[in-house]
């Protein structure tokens, strides 16, 4: 099938765009010297590297021939999704060690949960947690002992940080290995309606834990189709994983079969290896482009409107909210998960998973096939499904022909809708994003007066008191990268789902984000300018009418120009300094807006110290 027309014109479009930027980023690439990197390094060095290894690493490390593997790991046993990583270094080293090889932990990385921080002052140092994350990878890689590197991380923040670090030592090999869902619980509809019973003061604080509880009940990664779930389809569609790897569960024979397999296929790419992929090279504007179309059919998280952006900065490639616009105007929407529909992941990869979509996407042309992976000549060979045989060998089958539930998967031919799950809308207020795969048709229209809040919570206060109006647009400002690190704002959701069930007219507006498990009503998020920022957002007035017109792609304030002029901004809240707050205004001050990527990081290639070049330079060795 050959590409569509569209598909190539925007992926040009990008690749133009980028010419200088990843020219540098690729020359940056080849100065680094391809063979052992710890063969440059003093003896006292070089001791220091394997001075707590077994006799035998020390062997193999000492002569520099064979490959060994840096594992990044975001382990913590608090949280569900990492929990089962506690085992992998253990399975990863013995796997190198029995192919000639040697595996080393580089690094560890912070891997906090939205899911916990949800509306405390916590939430302010996630999005910021993403660079952090970036920075420990880096520093973790700093040591110059690894021919290959394998990470293991799945959540919100984990997996784009990651790869922001891992690029920035994009001469290295890399595979993405993930633990996997938890089984199903409860389902999220049942979770979601207590919520919202909860939120409207109709259910029980009891009978709410009840019910989460039953919902995060194991080990693995939450089963809706959020941002961390959204991760692992990315990394699918860009060829970083194992094909099928994403979904399959912990504790399970193919998952561990998949974790071995994945430490062989990172020796085989690795500096040393006969089959050398590095991930600069990898991460391409096809690679990139491939990812947002599979986040596009699937409906995945609005939050990689922010993190892929980044991404694709750290491989020199630049992309914006009109490259995912138009491309969302030509990926029809395949899949209808949790929110955006009734199932889970789990079900999700029984009715066929991503070796499907990615089959599917491929035969309409709306992916680069030619886009290199980390596993074989081409990414039609991650339209498979991994299984193991009665020995525990892995092996791979085609995807299946057809779905074997049209109600969460379907062929392009059958699409749930011709575009997809995400829309630019702009106007007067700025530009922002809307995540339409869970809304209906008539909820993606609405004309209201603004509620104008500085504080999330303070609708649910407004709801007590009887003051909010029947139909409103709930405006929240002073929310974006600059004001408070950009707090998700999911706190939110289940008081306008209430209000939204009971039929009344109701939207967000924000310069904050949502969660990935978001979308249920109409939000206009991510908004920039942010109020903070000198955007109009900080003139709204309580009771202006606002239009947000998913459809046409406008966002507007109904308030005219000579009005406007003469409206004085609101100045920003006074912000909290506790709980770790203060550590990150560096952060906050010089962060990026939304459409950049909120990155409070440097990427340019050309901001290098002049010693660059010269720690790019092979030493004198021991």
């Amino acid at each position: 099938m050959s590409i569509h027309p569209r598909l190539h014109a925007i992926t040009e479009r990008i690749r133009q765009r980028s010419a200088p930027r990843r020219q540098s980023y690729l020359d940056a690439i080849a100065a680094v010297p391809r063979d052992a990197a710890r063969r440059h390094l003093s003896c006292g060095n070089l001791a220091h590297g394997f001075a707590a290894s077994a006799a035998e690493t020390k062997a193999r490390l000492q002569g520099g021939a064979t490959p060994n593997l840096g594992i990044i790991s975001a382990y913590n046993d608090m949280l569900s999704a990492h929990q089962p990583f506690e085992g992998y270094p253990a399975l990863i080293r013995t796997t190198a060690n029995a192919a000639g090889a040697t595996a080393q932990v580089a690094g560890g990385v912070p891997a906090m949960c939205d899911g916990i921080t949800q509306g405390r002052a916590g939430m302010e140092l996630s999005l910021f947690s993403r660079d952090v994350i970036a920075q420990a990878t880096a520093v973790s890689l700093s040591h110059a002992m690894f021919d290959s590197t394998v990470y293991l991380g799945v959540c919100d923040k984990i997996v784009p940080g990651m790869l922001i670090g891992a690029l920035s030592f994009g001469h290295l090999p890399a595979v993405f290995v993930p633990a996997g869902p938890m089984p199903s619980g409860i389902s999220n509809q049942a979770k979601a309606k207590v919520r919202e019973r909860y939120a409207a003061g109709q259910a029980s604080k009891a009978e709410l834990l009840a019910a989460e509880a039953a919902s995060y009940h194991a080990p693995g990664t939450c089963t809706f189709y959020g941002t961390a779930n959204s991760n692992q389809l990315l990394l699918e569609a860009m060829g970083l994983m194992l094909p099928g790897a994403a979904f399959v569960n912990p504790g399970t024979p193919l998952r561990e079969a998949l974790t071995r397999a994945a430490t062989l296929r990172a020796i085989e790419i690795s500096t040393l290896g006969q089959d050398y992929r590095p991930l600069g090279l990898l991460v391409d504007e096809r690679a990139i482009v491939n990812a947002i179309i599979v986040l596009l059919a699937t409906g995945g998280s609005t939050n990689h409107s922010i993190h892929w952006v980044a991404v694709a900065r750290a491989a020199g490639i630049v992309i914006d909210w009109d490259d995912i616009h138009d491309l969302s105007e030509i990926t029809p929407l395949l899949v209808r998960m949790y929110p955006n529909g009734d199932a889970d992941v789990n079900r999700f990869e029984t009715a066929g998973g991503i070796g499907f979509v990615i089959r599917e996407l491929l035969d309409a042309g709306l992916l680069h096939a030619d886009a290199r992976t980390v596993f074989g000549a081409s990414l039609r060979e991650h339209a498979r499904k991994p299984y193991v045989d009665d020995g525990g060998r892995l092996h791979w089958a085609d995807a299946p022909a057809a779905s074997s539930d049209r109600d969460v998967l379907r062929s392009v031919a059958e699409a749930f809708e011709p575009h997809g799950g995400l829309r630019l809308v702009q106007g007067n207020l700025g530009r922002a994003l809307v995540k339409i795969a869970a809304l209906k048709p008539e909820q993606r229209r609405i004309r209201a007066p603004a509620v104008v809040l500085h504080d999330q919570h303070e609708l649910a206060r407004r709801h007590s008191a009887g003051t909010l109006p029947q139909d409103f647009i709930a405006v929240l400002r002073f929310q974006g990268p600059h004001a408070n690190g950009m707090p998700e704002l999911h706190s939110l959701t289940p008081l306008l789902g209430h209000l939204q069930n009971q039929g009344r007219r109701v939207a967000l507006v924000t310069d904050g984000r949502l969660s990935g498990a978001s979308g249920k009503t109409l939000s206009a998020i991510h908004l920039t300018p942010e109020a903070a920022r000198g955007g109009l957002l900080a003139k709204v007035h309580e009771g202006d009418s606002v239009l947000l017109d998913a459809e046409a792609g406008v966002l507007s304030l109904e308030v005219d120009a000579a009005t406007l002029a003469a409206r004085a901004p609101v100045q920003r809240p006074p912000g909290g300094c506790d709980v770790g707050r203060r550590l990150f205004g560096h952060s906050r001050a010089q962060a990026l807006d939304a459409e950049h990527g909120a990155l409070s990081i440097s990427l340019d290639p050309d901001d290098c110290s002049s010693d660059a070049d010269a720690l790019r330079t092979p030493a004198q060795g021991c």
